[in-house]
């Protein structure tokens, strides 16, 4: 009998809700500009105000993650993106930092657990030769909304206004609400799936945490989970890549704004190049990462060696400082975010590392370290940027960031191999 393929149909689901998920966190930056003026917020407050969504998200990665564990993918996933929806709808009526700032405070409550949840789907759905590309396709959504929504969002700024962005955007994660609750089931769920893809996927390690409810929470599992480097190494050197992810998905259009003087519609147009990049890189990433598990049986080689190169490339970032032609400061920026894209190969370490049935505990625990970038970076550039009144400090803070983090990989992780625990 020939495998059916609706794991396919399940990653095209994460890949689209991936891409909503970050354009609702990031329609902030694109609106800064507008919410600063209307606001009359200065460089500390929207550092702030950009930190603030990190803060509660990084929070409640280990509840998100003992969530999910408890009452699996399916539910989870859908209340967190009915959830996120109504946040983002409720920013485009801000009237001053209070209510600005309490809203992505929410708002990171609830996309907190849907990274956890990509990674519990992917290491449920998929065999491990597949892992890497498979999570290489749903987080090229992060870059590729980004990247052809980024001109339309600038122009509904210029058209209607800073609050249009985040009408649009709160209406399109609605609709995928219904839409994720009515496509997606577990795959002994699924009718669509055969026999063959079940004794396919699991042939692979697949399956191994499809059932929710089954799994006990205590906080001495989760000591014995960070007993492990593992855990610390990949959590450390993705903290690296999301700095510079966070530094884009804040900071750049302003950079660019006011240090290139550029006009806002050609920051719009401009700023596609490096989120197309990055895209590429984590699509080639996937692919390189998969080839090299084949070909060398080495999950250390296959994983390890695309994240740190894509490490050191982003380190290149501070290359802008010294340069004058904008066009090459888009050119060195896109290369450093390919670089970053790389760095989503993270995810894939995550499904190889996790134990049977602590998917959620060990995404979430994961996630906490990676996106303390979120809370660290905005906050970082803003006071940089308004005691020096440059961003040269901080391009060159973001690459010191990532040095430390190609380190963290080469001589933290150890092996990449299935945590066992007793």
């Amino acid at each position: 009998m020939k495998p059916t393929r609706v794991r396919l149909t399940v990653l095209a689901l994460l890949s689209a809700g991936t891409m909503i998920n970050y354009l609702d966190r990031t329609v902030l930056s694109i609106a800064a500009p507008g919410i600063a003026r209307e606001l009359h917020l200065g460089p500390g407050y929207m550092g702030l105000i950009f930190s603030a969504f990190a803060w509660s998200y990084t929070g409640f990665q280990l509840p998100g993650g003992m969530f999910l564990d408890r009452f699996g993918s399916r539910l989870t996933y859908f209340l967190s993106v009915f959830s996120w929806a109504l946040f983002t709808l409720l920013q485009g009526l801000s009237v001053g930092l209070k209510s600005l700032f309490a809203y992505r405070i929410f708002l990171g409550i609830a996309e907190s657990p849907c990274f956890p949840t990509n990674s519990r789907v992917v290491a449920t759905w998929f065999p491990r030769q597949e892992r890497a590309r498979a999570t290489s396709v749903y987080t090229v959504g992060e870059y590729v909304g980004l990247a052809f929504l980024s001109p339309p969002l600038f122009w509904l700024i210029a058209t209607y206004g800073w609050r249009a962005p985040f009408f649009v955007s709160g209406t399109l994660a609605l609709i995928f609400a219904a839409v994720w609750w009515i496509r997606y089931r577990e795959p002994g769920e699924d009718r669509r799936v055969n026999r063959a893809e079940l004794d396919y996927i699991a042939a692979g390690d697949g399956l191994g945490v499809q059932t929710a409810g089954q799994t006990d929470f205590s906080w001495s599992r989760v000591r014995r989970v960070l007993a492990h480097r593992q855990i610390w190494g990949a959590g450390i050197g993705q903290f690296a890549g999301n700095s510079t992810l966070v530094f884009f998905l804040t900071w750049f259009p302003t950079y660019l704004a006011t240090a290139r003087g550029m006009g806002w519609i050609k920051v719009g147009l401009f700023a596609v190049l490096p989120f197309m990049a990055a895209a590429a890189g984590v699509l080639s990433g996937g692919a390189f990462s998969d080839y090299l598990v084949r070909r060398t049986g080495s999950l250390n080689i296959g994983r390890k060696l695309p994240i740190v190169g894509g490490l050191l490339l982003a380190t290149g970032i501070v290359g802008a400082n010294y340069v004058a032609s904008n066009a090459a400061v888009i050119a060195i920026m896109s290369v450093a975010f390919f670089g970053q894209g790389l760095v989503g190969l993270g995810w894939t370490v995550v499904s190889d590392i996790a134990p049977k049935n602590y998917a959620g505990l060990v995404g979430g625990l994961f996630n906490f370290m990676a996106n303390v970038a979120g809370i660290v970076t905005p906050l970082a550039i803003g006071l940089i940027v308004q005691r020096t009144g440059s961003f040269a400090y901080a391009l060159a803070f973001m690459a010191s960031v990532t040095v430390v983090g190609a380190l963290s990989y080469l001589v933290l992780l150890g092996d990449i191999e299935r945590i066992q625990l007793t």
